[in-house]
């Protein structure tokens, strides 16, 4: 569906926010080992920037929050509702092996800042069947801080499956939960934007990771500037398991 931008008495046509062609992008890689999982970018119509970065969240505090339609503008809302819908379930879950990932529960999160305890090597929970995560940073000029990696073990940030991903507008990564599936980035402490999906095995499973969320958050409200604290001196290849 094409979206409509009033210009004084004109309205003028403008790109869909999501749309499953362009995950036929050129630029769209996908990899079979050591895991399954996909990169690829200009998943975002250039166009639409300022009113996604007008809608963006502003959350207190670091880390990934439930997403609440009631916080995020119109944009951030259409570009979650596209991406949860079961076309786009099925059309990312081919590209990633998941057969059929709509009849799977999502739960969305999305993240505005950092701190540097952040991104430790991680596989993601046996809960999760697949995830995926939509940047919308309008810039990234802290390089490699930050940046996601796809890893091809758990003890070393440097031994890259695939070139690591700027989280910048447009950028998107998806994959296939696996006991392999490292992941992880360097420590990056700051503004960093993102929405994940991650689609689960249940909706207990859901609703246990958005009561877990909640209460993260309002622990980070109590704690202020503690919470920046704890971690902060992470070793570069820190990890943790699920």
């Amino acid at each position: 569906m094409l979206r409509f931008v009033r210009n004084g008495e004109n309205m003028t046509a403008t790109s869909p926010l999501i749309e499953i062609a362009r995950l036929d992008d050129p630029r769209t890689k996908i990899h079979e080992q050591p895991f399954a999982f996909l990169i690829t970018e200009g998943q975002l119509p250039i166009e639409a920037a300022h009113e996604l970065d007008r809608d963006f969240p502003r959350y207190e505090g670091a880390g990934f929050f439930p997403y609440s339609p009631d916080e995020c503008g119109p944009s951030i809302n259409s570009v979650v509702e596209a991406i949860t819908s079961p076309d786009y379930a099925r059309a990312l879950g081919e590209r990633v092996g998941v057969e059929a990932m709509d009849r799977y529960p999502v739960l969305v999160t999305i993240c505005r800042s950092l701190n540097k305890r952040h991104g430790t090597i991680h596989t993601d929970s046996r809960s999760k069947v697949a995830s995926a995560l939509l940047y919308l940073s309008p810039e990234w000029p802290h390089g490699s801080a930050g940046s996601l990696r796809f890893l091809n073990r758990i003890d070393s940030i440097d031994d890259l499956a695939a070139p690591e991903v700027l989280p910048v507008y447009g950028a998107l990564v998806a994959f296939k939960r696996a006991d392999n599936s490292f992941h992880g980035h360097l420590p990056f402490e700051g503004e960093r934007r993102v929405i994940q999906f991650a689609w689960l095995t249940s909706e207990e499973e859901k609703l246990r990771k958005t009561q877990r969320g909640k209460f993260s958050r309002w622990l980070k409200k109590l704690l202020g500037k503690l919470d920046s604290h704890w971690g902060s001196g992470r070793a570069r290849d820190a990890s943790h398991r699920d």
